[in-house]
């Protein structure tokens, strides 16, 4: 055939067809954050973890969307950050950032 069909439409956070690293290690980095403090928050005796990575995945998920130069960017950045912030919210729920050590 001369014509080739794309089945699945190509994977990336480049949508532009520029490289993004700056903008795409923040995606990532926000990803891995809202994961870990969701994933964390399910647990009482991990509250800390979960609040510190929280806060991290929200600080970086405001900053990777404040500089995201593509929408699938920032579509993925702002599930990351939703991600993060239920994490934080659970985790300070749960005993807070220094774990009652007042």
């Amino acid at each position: 055939m001369a014509q080739t069909v794309r089945r699945f439409p190509a994977l990336t956070l480049n949508t532009d067809g520029h490289a993004h690293p700056r903008e795409n290690t923040l995606v990532g980095l926000t990803v891995v954050l809202g994961l870990v403090a969701f994933i964390t928050s399910y647990w009482h005796n991990l509250h800390m973890l979960s609040s510190w990575t929280g806060l991290a995945g929200v600080i970086t998920g405001l900053w990777g969307q404040f500089i995201s130069a593509t929408t699938a960017e920032r579509f993925v950045v702002v599930i990351a950050l939703a991600l993060s912030a239920f994490g934080l919210g659970i985790g300070l729920a749960h005993g807070g950032l220094f774990g009652g050590v007042w």
